[in-house]
């Protein structure tokens, strides 16, 4: 008896085993984030008819953040939350904390553009106001 929504060859492609195991929401915005370079097997840039197979390595940089999962069971259609969790292995680094996430926009005093205040400060001084 076949499993439901398993791949009769034992692979799947890339761009659908990634939708449906849900790493991405659409299966169109995997196959996107095949052709802009954003997905690797086995550490080659794969295009989105690219098979997979159990024991291959995906690498997938979606949503701000790098996703490493090896390939448990391919399936080409989509499954739920628990199956999807048998599917694969995920080996990604923990999500960053919001701490850490707003850390990143903080920039030194003087460094970049000059704020409004001290734009017209430069006016100012320079005499053009």
């Amino acid at each position: 008896m076949a499993e439901e929504g398993s791949a009769g060859a034992g692979s799947a492609r890339v761009d659908v085993w990634i939708w449906s195991v849900r790493l991405t929401k659409t299966r169109a915005i995997a196959a996107a984030a095949c052709r802009a370079g954003h997905v690797r097997v086995n550490g080659e840039r794969a295009k989105p008819a690219q098979s997979v197979r159990a024991g291959d390595e995906v690498r997938l940089f979606h949503a701000g953040r790098e996703r490493i999962v090896v390939v448990r069971r391919p399936v080409t259609k989509r499954v739920g939350p628990p199956v999807a969790a048998e599917c694969l292995i995920d080996n990604s680094p923990p999500p960053p904390t919001p701490v850490e996430a707003a850390v990143v926009g903080i920039r030194d005093r003087g460094a970049g553009r000059p704020t409004k205040r001290e734009r017209r400060e430069i006016e100012t001084l320079r005499g053009s106001r």
